[in-house]
């Protein structure tokens, strides 16, 4: 069993994207033509996240001329080379499947909207305190 682990955390990937459901993403995709690749980027409403591990996938919808199209993406492929936020969005469910039925404006998801002093303490490297260290016990 422990080898199975141990293939398991060597095929994850350390940093692989902080999104959730709900956030209108980018996925750039490592398409393999014959001995070319390319990247091919798929933008669309992340609507669900499933499982856990190795296994953990995410589906991607976005209109495309009109029809509704989804692309479900393994997380820990090594075909994916990165996955970019483009919009955060504010929802309440797990999952969005209710958004397949919305045309048009109905289908858009609010927008999350960050504070800017929110999003520079997220950005920023933590520092460990320094005042801490210089000690002034009693």
């Amino acid at each position: 069993m422990n080898e199975i682990r141990a293939i398991d955390a060597a095929q994850m990937k350390q940093d692989p994207g902080n999104f959730k459901v709900g956030d209108t993403v980018k996925v750039h995709f490592k398409i393999v033509e014959g001995k070319n690749e390319r990247i091919q980027v798929y933008e669309g409403l992340v609507i669900a996240i499933k499982n856990a591990q190795v296994g953990k996938t995410f589906t991607v919808r976005k209109n495309s001329y009109g029809v509704g199209v989804e692309r479900i993406f393994p997380l820990h492929s090594p075909r994916i080379a990165k996955v970019e936020v483009m919009r955060p969005g504010r929802v309440r469910r797990a999952k969005l499947y209710y958004i397949r039925g919305k045309i048009g404006k109905s289908a858009k998801i609010k927008e999350l909207i960050v504070k800017k002093s929110a999003k520079k303490a997220a950005s920023a490297p933590v520092a460990a305190p320094a005042a801490a260290d210089s000690g002034t016990a009693n």
